[in-house]
């Protein structure tokens, strides 16, 4: 088969992979593009998108359950699981077909299977072989396994497993209480299953603010929600259909069980062992601009490192395109990226952690919970509250930390006002509409400099 020769080649097709493709392409450059499976990598197919839906639906069987308050009499709701996972499975169906019409759209081309770089500047997949100039890892990660429980799509699920459920478990045990537990936690809860969440870390969403976390663990237990920190599953294994587990030396019984201990780099097979490309911690190194050890070797999103979102690999991906064509972009600063759970209640954050920010000097804090907003009245979820952590002297906005209603979506407020480098002054000036939730944001940048006005 002749050989193609491109400006760059990218591994990966995910988020990460398909912006740095567009990019490029919109740059001039001659773009290939590997995928080994859907376009739209796992957050479309696997990941973000589906597991929205999901959630989305858990949100409308609560609001029904709740309907009764707002004067509005319907019967008990009741949920059709084959239907509701079918149409998760629609919606990334959908949007992986629109990256499809990019790819053609920006003029790349699309090349399915598995990589293998033979050195710096050719690739081959299956039995084509290209040439390029500069390489893009965006491979991304793998759900971890323990060494002692493995996912077998059973009973003990990985996260697609947990996404395509072929029914309901009266009783599941989820490992691991980051985002993506939490978020099983809150979806397999509304739908009815007697969950218990574990986790080895002394706070559940251990990347979050301690306060912050301690509130959704508060919410999450007043839901139903079995929640054990500092704890670690001592074994598990199918009995008769169901599983025993040993926690904390006791023997418990589930249904099912869902295993979300975070994720590893997929490098395995990728042959950039041969070629020095450096690691660290399992993941691959970069510099500001993504390149590696290795000149003319990228890499991006969570093959490079957490945090593993699909927003730093979408970002990343345009910092390294626009590298390779030779421009200056601005490093992303991952203090700078925010995080969200899209459980009930929703967490957001952006920036220090109130402990982090007072290891590094004196700080202001401002609180205000939404029992105090009057949108959060008005709509019956007054759950939450927005914190702010200021530099004292210098008045810059270091961090922001919400749980509540509408809070994945307000975060981006907080991350443009970190970007610019907002002052707290800015921020006091800024006129917020009203009714809004976002109301609550500028009440918590005023209670942390004695100013708020409703609480």
């Amino acid at each position: 088969m002749k050989e193609l020769n491109f400006d760059v080649v990218i591994l990966g097709g995910g988020p990460g992979g398909y912006t740095a493709a567009i990019r490029s392409a919109q740059l001039g450059l001659k773009v290939g593009l590997v995928e080994r499976e859907e376009l739209g990598g796992v957050c479309l197919n696997w990941g973000c998108i589906p597991t929205k839906s999901l959630l989305h639906a858990a949100d409308v069987m609560r609001e029904l359950e709740s309907a009764t308050t707002l004067g509005i009499e319907v019967g008990k709701p009741k949920f059709n699981l084959k239907k509701m996972v079918k149409r998760s499975r629609d919606v990334a169906g959908q949007l992986s077909g629109g990256i499809s019409h990019l790819m053609k759209k920006n003029k790349i081309e699309v090349f399915y299977g598995d990589a293998k770089l033979r050195d710096k500047n050719t690739v081959q997949v299956e039995d084509q072989v290209m040439g390029c100039k500069n390489i893009v890892l965006a491979t991304g990660a793998s759900a971890k396994n323990l060494p002692h429980v493995q996912a077998d799509g059973d009973l003990i699920w990985e996260a697609r497993a947990a996404m395509t459920p072929s029914f309901m478990p009266k009783r599941l045990l989820i490992i691991g209480a980051g985002a993506i537990g939490v978020e099983f936690a809150s979806f397999y809860r509304s739908m009815g299953s007697k969950v218990t969440l574990i986790e080895m870390m002394k706070q559940i969403l251990p990347s979050e603010d301690n306060e912050i976390a301690e509130m959704a663990k508060r919410s999450f237990v007043e839901q139903g929600v079995e929640v054990l920190t500092e704890t670690g599953i001592e074994s598990l294994e199918k009995k008769k259909s169901k599983l025993v587990a040993s926690i904390n030396g006791s023997e418990r019984i589930f249904d099912a069980a869902i295993l979300s201990v975070g994720v590893e780099a997929n490098i395995e097979g990728l042959g950039i062992d041969n070629l020095g490309v450096e690691l660290k911690n399992g993941f691959v190194l970069v510099d500001e601009y993504q390149q590696t050890s290795v000149e003319g070797i990228y890499a991006i999103g969570d093959v490079s490192g957490v945090p593993c979102l699909a927003h730093k690999a979408s970002h990343e991906g345009t910092i390294c395109a626009e590298a390779i064509a030779g421009e200056l972009p601005l490093p992303v600063k991952k203090e700078r990226i925010p995080g969200c759970t899209y459980s009930y209640p929703q967490i957001a954050s952006i920036g220090l952690t109130e402990f982090a920010a007072s290891e590094r000097g004196a700080i202001k804090v401002g609180r205000f919970p939404l029992i105090a907003n009057g949108k959060a009245v008005a709509i019956n979820d007054t759950e939450g509250m927005i914190k702010t952590i200021f530099d004292e002297e210098t008045g810059e906005l270091l961090g922001a930390h919400m749980i509540g209603p509408g809070v994945t979506e307000m975060i981006q407020g907080f991350a443009v006002a970190i970007t610019l480098e907002t002052t707290e002054a800015d921020l006091m000036a800024t006129v917020f509409p009203h009714p809004t939730l976002s109301e609550a944001m500028h009440e918590s940048v005023l209670s942390a400099f004695g100013r708020t006005i409703n609480f």
